[in-house]
């Protein structure tokens, strides 16, 4: 019995800890998803049907390479919209903490609240420990294809590369 308890329990850490699906591949459908935003209003993909998607997995808000990334995305805003090109952070954090960062950071593109995990394990961006998002990008074309992922971003040039890619790939 004490051996069926102990191997129950580790099973138990392994299913918790254990990071979610697979990073999705270029080239195939990006998972659905339906999450509450900074405006406490619920947003999923098929929103953005018609248009470019930026979604980004970060690890939190209000810490500095979680900023720094946001501050760029909103510096570049206005050339993701003549791109019509939809901005959307994801993290684990609350609709809560995500209307403290909007307003603290003059942040006016969407954050969704995943306290769950659900989407970000559904794009394999958990973290290694489980407890927050990998930062992970996925640009998602007017189809719901994913074009381009990136993984382990850096937040100072991320915005920059996306905006290229997404130029890059306009052309194709």
């Amino acid at each position: 019995m004490r051996h069926l308890l102990t191997a129950s329990v580790f099973a138990l850490a392994l299913a918790v800890t254990a990071p979610g699906a697979d990073l999705p591949a270029e080239g195939s459908r990006a998972p659905d998803f339906t999450l509450k935003s900074q405006e406490g209003k619920t947003v999923s993909l098929k929103d953005f049907h018609g248009q470019w998607v930026v979604l980004y997995f970060y690890p939190k808000d209000m810490t500095q390479g979680c900023t720094i990334e946001a501050h760029n995305f909103q510096r570049d805003q206005a050339q993701y919209d003549a791109k019509k090109a939809a901005i959307v952070g994801v993290s684990a954090d609350t609709v809560d903490s995500h209307v403290q960062f909007c307003t603290k950071e003059n942040l006016t593109f969407k954050l969704l609240a995943d306290p769950d995990k659900g989407v970000i394990g559904s794009y394999g961006s958990l973290a290694g420990n489980g407890a927050v998002a990998a930062r992970n990008t996925f640009l998602i074309d007017p189809n719901g294809v994913i074009r381009k992922v990136y993984t382990k971003v850096n937040p100072n040039p991320h915005s920059e590369e996306v905006l290229a890619a997404l130029t890059d790939l306009e052309k194709k």
